[in-house]
């Protein structure tokens, strides 16, 4: 969902809930995030997340099922063996060695999953704006940053610019000689 690295750590499962504009993702389709990166001197940032793929409430909600038969009734989304909130070092852990299970790049990192985030939701023609609000970014200039499109999109996004710019051009001519 695009969140950061503290944010995941802080998630609990009190902080989802229903989006009623959104009623096909059920009790996930928005997430609070009640920590999130703040100006220097100031108290956490609060957002919301929306979720936006069809596959996301499915994976939390497999998370949470998985989880809870070991970790009796707690409410954290990834708590420590002791029950605490869970330690930045255990999380990356955690991450790289799933990483090395599913035979992932070395170079791949929890912010690479924010990163791609945006990637695919821009690729996806949803709105920048959009974006960066997902992201909790206050300038688009940083969210412009996160976002490393592909070659294909590329080329089609200059081709449908070429496209409509001939189409405008070629009717215009048409109104001169008329």
């Amino acid at each position: 969902m695009g969140v950061r690295f503290n944010e995941v750590r802080h998630l609990q499962t009190v902080d989802f809930s229903r989006n009623p504009h959104a009623p096909e993702f059920g009790r996930y389709g928005v997430v609070q995030v009640r920590y999130g990166k703040a100006k220097k001197g100031s108290p956490p940032k609060r957002r919301s997340v929306l979720t936006v793929f069809d596959w996301t409430p499915e994976v939390i909600a497999d998370w949470l099922a998985h989880r809870q038969l070991y970790l009796d009734d707690r409410i954290d989304l990834f708590p420590s063996e002791k029950g605490s909130l869970v330690a930045d070092n255990t999380l990356l852990h955690r991450f790289r060695r799933y990483c090395d299970d599913l035979g992932l790049s070395a170079g791949l990192d929890l912010h690479s999953l924010r990163r791609s985030y945006a990637t695919h939701l821009i690729e996806d023609g949803w709105d920048a704006k959009f974006v960066q609000d997902q992201l909790g970014h206050e300038h688009a200039s940083t969210t412009s940053l996160y976002t490393c499109v592909s070659s294909d999109y590329r080329v089609r996004t200059l081709r449908r610019v070429l496209n409509a710019t001939i189409t405008d051009a070629l009717a215009l001519g048409g109104e001169e000689t008329s």
